[in-house]
């Protein structure tokens, strides 16, 4: 029997403001504005349904980027992503246009309890018919911590052990309900098997939870986990615990060595690579022709600003950049305290200094402009092109960042699927129902949780 064709998996990237990681989209002459309204985003969940897109999902933060002068005028008057919705909220209004498309949020495990998270999310892939992802964050900020009454977040890798926890609960309550738990037996008045559902007693060095969950397990078995942790703590934790990996690639050559790193770390941790996707982030400006397709790729680079390198800088490493000179170097001791590890390291070695400077981190990062990450420009045969190489050597699929919206997700589902399509590298149609049937992804079976060990039985 010949073995299918691989087919990579396709994601938006999304915000519940302007939809797009990249802050300048909404300055776009054709990017819409109108999004506060459910309308909005009911019109992308189509166009990405109607392309076979695997998932849209959301990404999240729980405060505006404010760090920045210690104040957050520049961020409200620029639209450095003041906006921020409720994601879940959003998904379901997503949901409501769409059957097969998948949705993904982001929810904290720093600022949220676990049980509350186990509930909300088993609660929206059962009214989704299975079709909802968590993308698993341990938060970043101090606007963050402050905005749930703490005066400072986690450091870094505390954050990641408290996030195992946090895992092992949520999953912990995911698998009270055996398959079969319901009966609903009218004749026989009996509503459930009650030794088909379990206590947890979860007892943790950070949390503690008793269940049992008060919501059965749904077509998929459980909501799909997502995660993007890019340094050495995070990608150990995603190693752990991520379904689809949500990577970042400064270029092909390193993205290959990323992957290899990732499937042999996920097989370290006992389980099959094979049933874990790696997707990294890329920008996509295509049009009709190559000339086309670079007017629109100058326009869009021109719209960002200084203000949105910055304010998004401070906001992820935790530091105030208005307070220094621009040249000067931090110290080793700044360093060390910076929240966002990986982009910190980024930059340390695309500067090749030990101790960058404001200017470098603004410079190397590519934060808040198109050189933050790779973007694919070009006819739908040269963005095809590049997505393939990438595809047949460093990933599984593409998370893709639109640079206006709804334009770029519009103009990439009229182009560059039918070429990926006629190249057999992505569906003509939905193969099942749930997101796990889309992303090619088995069920998870039903574990318990061995109360005496504090281990999974």
């Amino acid at each position: 029997m010949t073995k299918p064709k691989r087919q990579m998996s396709l994601i938006a990237f999304m915000q519940a403001q302007n939809c797009s990681n990249y802050v300048g989209s909404w300055r776009h002459p054709s990017s819409m504005t109108d999004f506060t309204s459910p309308a909005y985003y009911q019109r992308i969940a189509r166009t990405l349904e109607d392309a076979k897109f695997d998932m849209a999902f959301f990404d999240d933060r729980l405060a505006m980027p404010d760090i920045y002068g210690e104040n957050h005028s520049e961020t409200v008057a620029n639209g450095v992503r003041a906006v921020k919705l409720d994601p879940t909220t959003v998904l379901m209004t997503m949901a409501a246009v769409t059957s097969r498309l998948g949705l993904g949020a982001t929810y904290s495990t720093t600022y949220y309890e676990p049980y509350h998270v186990a509930r909300l999310f088993a609660t929206l892939d059962l009214m989704t018919g299975g079709r909802v992802a968590w993308n698993v964050v341990t938060s970043l900020n101090d606007s963050e911590a402050e905005n749930f009454g703490y005066e400072e977040h986690l450091e870094h890798d505390l954050r990641y052990d408290r996030a195992d926890e946090f895992l092992e609960i949520v999953t912990g309550h995911w698998d009270s309900w055996d398959d079969d738990a319901l009966e609903l037996d009218k004749q026989q008045g009996r509503f459930a098997d009650p030794s088909k559902v379990r206590r947890l007693d979860y007892r943790g060095k950070f949390l503690r939870s008793k269940g049992p969950l008060t919501v059965p397990r749904s077509a998929q078995g459980h909501p799909v986990l997502l995660q993007a942790g890019q340094s050495g703590r995070g990608m150990a934790f995603a190693s752990r615990w991520a379904e689809l990996v949500f990577a970042s690639y400064p270029s092909l050559e390193a993205g290959r060595k990323q992957y290899e790193f990732l499937k042999s770390a996920i097989e370290n941790a006992g389980r099959d690579p094979g049933q874990v996707k790696i997707a990294p982030a890329v920008k996509i400006i295509a049009a009709e022709t190559a000339s086309q397709a670079q007017e629109q790729y100058e326009l869009t680079k021109s719209l960002a600003r200084p203000i949105d390198s910055l304010a998004l800088l401070c906001e992820v490493l935790n530091v105030d950049f208005s307070k220094r000179p621009y040249e000067q170097p931090f110290s080793d001791e700044e360093l060390a305290a910076v929240s966002w590890h990986s982009l910190r390291d980024k930059v340390i070695a695309k500067s090749g200094k030990k101790n960058p400077s404001v200017r470098d981190f603004v410079e190397y990062s590519g934060r808040g402009t198109l050189n933050e990450g790779p973007t694919f420009v070009g006819t739908a045969t040269q963005v095809a092109d590049q997505m393939q190489e990438w595809f047949e050597t460093a990933c599984d699929g593409f998370v893709f960042s639109a640079t206006h919206v709804p334009g770029s997700y519009e103009d990439f589902a009229r182009l560059v699927v039918p070429e990926l399509q006629r190249r057999g590298l992505f569906r003509t149609e939905y193969t099942g129902t749930t997101l796990r049937d889309t992303l090619g992804i088995e069920r998870p079976k039903v574990h318990t949780w061995d109360r005496a060990k504090q281990e999974v039985a």
